[in-house]
């Protein structure tokens, strides 16, 4: 093809294939980019799969171009010199392609470091770590419910500093190989059962301080009989929360001089067999062993330094039991305590197999109405609307907790805080763990807390502290 000294350097880029392609992706991407510009600005998309559109796709798109457009010109470099050589003023061609290539570089260099950016600030969010993948679903419905729903993932689940990021990305990349493969386990197991939990000192630890003095906090706990009138009781906890100066919960624990290790017998620690006690302030050591373990078994089970989170192992992504659940959702309001059997019916509405969320969605409310429209038809003629958005409460309720798919459902992810629902505290704390002198681990109640009531009706603590109203208000809401 013959090609006049007319002819702008940049046809040069024309002669090879891969030039071409280059140039072809790098204008789709360029294109592409300014239409999601916005989205750039903002740093931030709705849908997580428009994000990986507009921070990973078009970034991909926009650098394989950029890798094509050299190797192409170098693959047509005998004919390019030619070329020049034949057809062009050859400093002229050299000093014009010199300039094309500065422009172009400095457009790329700042559209690239753009995408790139967003690429790797996106990667980061909440949304894209729970919303995009699907195995996460359940920790990410957990988490936009949490007391740190405003907290970045990045912020608890990488350590500070290059490294933890690298070891982030790398665990992400054999997650999403584990995804795309289908070989994601089900239900997903938690940091602390994979050994893969970054210390708390490193995450919890930067706002949380549990040397730090906690004093004493009061807690107010709301149940609700499965009877007609849902009736509520209350129980009244003074929690020794403690810290470096007062023993308490955090002063036992993490107080000065203290360092608890423990073996657990199983990954997801539910079952501790050994605990040692030390104490560098006052030279105690102590070794306690359960009932039911023996020397020899205990000797191959990791041992671990005890931190926060071997209590708080559920601070965001906490899962409830049906009763527990229904409780909060009547204490709040989000259901009408005054509907008859509402709590019994709920719970046992929540407890049935569905096979898939879809079918909940489906059948979960209309059972609920079915129930009143043939239990209490009066009250259903009146307050249809009041029973329909119970049904949807429920319905929230299972779908925070439940996801057949992924085979989590009650129970899956046990919370060690407490001692109600799961054993939690009373992993240590039974009673059985003994030393060599004959001491236990103690299980006096007024260790922690100090009940000021217990599943009463009208605790006379709360009408003291003007409470009883108070609360009441917010369930007729």
């Amino acid at each position: 093809m013959q090609v006049s000294g007319k002819k702008p350097a940049w046809f040069l880029l024309t002669q090879h294939w891969l030039s071409l392609t280059g140039l072809a992706l790098v204008t789709t991407a360029l294109v592409s980019w300014l239409f999601v510009l916005p989205l750039h600005i903002r740093g931030h998309a709705d849908n997580p799969y428009v994000g990986i559109l507009a921070f990973l796709i078009i970034p991909v798109v926009f650098f394989l171009g950029l890798a094509l457009i050299p190797i192409g010109i170098f693959l047509a470099r005998r004919s390019i010199r030619t070329t020049l050589a034949e057809e062009f003023d050859r400093k002229a061609a050299i000093r014009r392609i010199a300039w094309f290539f500065a422009i172009t570089t400095l457009i790329n260099v700042l559209v690239g470091t753009q995408v790139t950016y967003r690429a790797v600030e996106h990667m980061e969010t909440p949304q894209f770590c729970g919303a995009t993948c699907h195995v996460m679903a359940p920790e990410y419905a957990a988490y936009v419910n949490s007391l740190h729903s405003r907290v970045e993932c990045v912020e608890c689940h990488v350590a500070p500093g290059a490294t933890g990021w690298v070891q982030s990305k790398m665990a992400g990349v054999r997650q999403l190989i584990e995804t795309v493969l289908n070989k994601s386990p089900k239900p997903i197991p938690s940091a602390i059962e994979t050994s893969r939990l970054v210390p708390a000192r490193e995450t919890c630890e930067n706002c949380h301080w549990p040397q730090q003095l906690g004093g004493v906090r009061l807690r107010v706990f709301s149940k609700y009989a499965e009877d007609e009138p849902n009736t509520r009781t209350e129980t009244v906890l003074m929690m020794m929360v403690g810290g470096s100066r007062i023993s308490g919960i955090h002063g036992a624990h993490f107080g000065p001089g203290v360092q608890i290790r423990f073996a657990p017998a199983d990954p997801r620690r539910q079952t501790i067999p050994w605990v040692e006690y030390h104490n560098s302030s006052t030279g105690e050591t102590r070794t306690f062993l359960s009932s039911d373990a023996k020397g020899n078994s205990v000797k191959q089970f990791a041992k671990y330094e005890m931190q926060c989170v071997d209590c708080h192992n559920r601070p965001t992504h906490t899962f409830d039991l049906p009763e527990r659940a229904m409780d909060k959702a009547l204490a709040y309001g989000d259901i009408p305590v005054t509907l008859p059997f509402i709590k019994k019916k709920g719970v046992e509405l929540l407890k049935v197999a569905y096979g898939s969320r879809e079918e909940a969605a489906n059948k979960l409310p209309e059972s609920l109405e079915n129930f009143y429209r043939q239990s209490y038809a009066d009250i259903y003629a009146q307050r249809t609307q009041d029973i329909r958005k119970a049904g949807q409460a429920v319905l929230a309720i299972y779908d925070r907790n439940v996801f057949p798919d992924l085979k989590v459902t009650w129970g899956t992810y046990p919370n060690n805080l407490g001692h109600t629902d799961f054993p939690g505290c009373f992993r240590c704390h039974d009673g059985s763990h003994e030393s060599a002198d004959g001491k236990t681990i103690t299980q006096d109640c007024s260790t922690c807390h100090e009940p000021l009531a217990m599943d009463e009706t009208s605790p006379a603590i709360l009408k003291t502290l003007g409470l009883e109203t108070r609360i009441s208000q917010v369930q007729q809401q």
